[in-house]
This record gives structure tokens, C-alpha cells and sequence, in this order.
């Protein structure tokens, strides 16, 4: 049985890791807790949505898969040095498993709107993509997780999702600010 998608080349992979390194980097930035939920505000969401628009579907959702494994094998990647398996059993979880869904929607929509020309145009779609994949699919996954782990109501899991959009937005915002500008450089493949 063959597959119908090829695989990823070495330049592929080595895309990915950068985008995987990228999510890491950012992590290392303080994480600001909230005190009413067990997930704290980190910029490593501005970090998929980043790899997505940059990277295209295929090669963000690499980048994240490989992210997860390397906090399965307890390196400190996440936001305030946290890593290991207990870290993707706990509360926080389906975050940190909504990056994979959230680079794959990013990427795809966000090579979609390649064929846009007009540039403000292109930046709505790209922050619509973002808004999309790296929010609403974020927080779907962390949502539904939080509130199966911990026994928290619907309502309460969701209504403490909202304290993270205001910041969602603004990093939406600035990550198809900053592909815009890297792409106003370079000509990106979005695979």
C-alpha cells in the first residue's frame, strides 16, 4: 500500500524543527499564571500560529508533533521550564494537544489565501486563520480536556477559557503582521 501524500524531504524536516525550536524559544519566555485555572498565558500559542502561517500544513503539524514528543521525553520546552509525560496527562493538556489540529488548520487555510493579491486581503485571511486554528481549535481541545480530567463543569472550563482571547487576538494579529513582513523577504513554501 503506498500513500497518496509524499513524504517530507530533509529541508521538509529541517523547517519543522525550526518551527518546533521557534514554539520552544517562545516558551522560554515567563509564563503568567491566572490563579483561577491551571493554564497560564504563554506566547507559545503565538508560536503555532506562527509555524502554521510560515510553514504550511504539512511541515506546522510536524513541528508540533515533534514539540509534544520532546515534552514526552520530559525536556523543559513548555513555558516556565515544564516538560514530561505528567505534563500530557495533566489539566493542561489539551492545549498542548490543540497545537497539532490548530498548525494543520493554520497552515491550510493560511496557504489558501496564497492566491489572495491584495495585501490587506491577505492579512485578514491570515489573521481569520489564525483566529480559527490557533484559538478556537486551541481552546475546543483544551476545553473538552480540562473539563474530562479535572470533572469541571462545561460552562466553568469554557468561561475561564475566555480570560486567554483578548491576548489570542492580539497574537493572531501579530503573527500574520510578522508572516507578512518575513514574506515581504523571502517567498515562502507552504507544504
Amino acid at each position: 500500500m503506498t500513500s497518496m501524500a509524499p513524504s517530507l524531504g530533509f529541508r521538509d524536516m529541517t523547517l519543522a524543527a525550526l518551527g518546533a525550536g521557534m514554539v520552544v524559544a517562545l516558551g522560554a519566555t515567563p509564563p503568567i499564571p491566572l490563579g483561577i485555572l491551571p493554564v497560564p498565558i504563554t506566547l507559545q500559542t503565538f508560536g503555532v500560529m506562527l509555524a502554521g502561517l510560515l510553514l504550511g500544513p504539512r511541515r506546522a503539524v510536524t513541528a508540533m508533533l515533534l514539540f509534544v514528543a520532546l515534552v514526552a521525553l520530559g525536556l523543559p520546552v513548555l513555558a516556565g521550564g515544564r516538560g514530561g509525560f505528567g505534563v500530557l496527562v495533566g489539566p493542561s493538556a489539551g492545549y498542548i494537544y490543540g497545537w497539532v489540529p490548530a498548525a494543520l488548520l493554520v497552515g491550510g487555510l493560511a496557504r489558501r489565501s496564497e492566491r489572495i493579491a491584495h495585501p490587506f486581503a491577505r492579512v485578514a485571511c491570515d489573521v481569520a486563520a489564525c483566529l480559527f486554528g490557533g484559538v478556537i481549535v486551541v481552546h475546543a481541545c483544551g476545553v473538552i480536556w480540562l473539563s474530562l480530567v479535572t470533572g469541571l463543569g462545561w460552562w466553568k472550563a469554557m468561561s475561564g477559557t475566555f480570560l486567554f482571547v483578548p491576548g489570542d487576538i492580539v497574537k493572531a494579529l501579530l503573527a500574520a503582521v510578522v508572516c507578512r513582513r518575513i514574506e515581504s523577504f523571502i517567498t515562502l513554501d507552504r507544504r
